[in-house]
């Protein structure tokens, strides 16, 4: 049963509540109604409301949920890194308590969110109808990329002090572009969590043991074969050089490729006017497109 009671440990959200799991306040985020849900899943140094304005447009056709898994945004801190299957089973026994949310439900997953949607199929197949794969970490993703970019690579040591102030300076500056369209309420306060101490130090802590995350994943099945949509970002990144980008953008074509062919609905869309941490705010129609065409392939089963 969910619990909306503010959490204690952190500034109350402008939207939705807490659900509470063995003591632990897990923000959380409904809109909509009808089914297949559709569950948002944030990537590494995002957080659930980061997703807002593709949960509002989603939500005019089934049920959208956004979320903060334990230790980020709006949630109660946690030890992080965490393991995939401690952050499988904590979204699972979320979901159980929400109130008339029935699944399966259709995962909606970003960048390091990826790795978490394939470990929460591995342990409950049944609950998965289907997949949105938004430019996505892969548990192969060593094998599609150069050595510069490989999994291991991800990890940073967290900032100090004035390091600090500089990447708060640089967030504020992109999210104050960024959220140009999102309700001032949200607005503000997403830029608040996300330039926290806490929010920047969480998205490095995330990015830590990413290769051990893959090994994990690698200890259990491939995704199991429902309706997927993966999104490729290919973008222009003018701080590589055209041949290291010619590599990169081969690699994320052939792995999400690769995903696509292990199921037998599956399609791979390109995409080559964003970013990969811009996505769902340069390209929502994008996003909520391969949501509402997985929604549809699901309900026509």
């Amino acid at each position: 049963m969910t619990n909306y009671n503010t959490s204690s440990t952190k500034p109350a959200p402008p939207v939705g509540g807490f659900a509470e799991l063995d003591g632990t306040h897990l923000f959380v985020h409904r809109t909509g109604s009808g089914g297949p849900a559709v569950v948002f899943l944030p990537g590494a140094g995002a957080i659930g409301l980061d997703y807002f304005g593709v949960q509002q447009q989603v939500s005019q056709f089934t049920t959208a949920v956004v979320y903060d898994r334990g230790g980020t945004g709006y949630s109660d801190p946690l030890p992080l890194p965490r393991t995939a299957t401690a952050v499988a089973t904590e979204l699972h026994e979320l979901l159980s308590t929400l109130d008339d949310l029935p699944g399966p439900y259709v995962l909606a997953a970003h960048s390091l969110g990826c790795l978490y949607a394939h470990r929460f199929a591995q342990l409950y197949p049944e609950e998965v109808a289907g997949l949105v794969w938004m430019d996505g970490l892969h548990r192969d993703w060593d094998e599609f990329m150069p050595p510069s970019m490989g999994l291991a690579a991800a990890a940073a040591p967290a900032p100090d002090a004035e390091q600090l102030e500089h990447l708060r300076t640089a967030l504020r500056a992109m999210q104050a572009e960024l959220l140009t369209d999102y309700p001032e309420p949200v607005r503000r306060a997403l830029a608040e969590a996300k330039t926290s101490d806490e929010g920047i130090r969480a998205g490095f802590a995330e990015r830590d043991r990413l290769p051990e995350l893959a090994a994990e994943l690698h200890a259990g099945p491939a995704l199991p074969d429902v309706a997927l949509v993966a999104l490729s970002v290919l973008d222009a990144d003018p701080t590589r050089s055209p041949e290291a980008l010619a590599e990169i953008h081969d690699g994320r074509r052939r792995m999400d490729a690769a995903v696509v062919r292990g199921v037998s609905r599956g399609q791979q869309r390109i995409l080559t006017d964003t970013a990969h941490h811009r996505l769902c705010f340069d390209r929502p129609d994008a996003v909520v497109e391969a949501v509402r065409d997985v929604v549809d392939q699901v309900r026509r089963r």
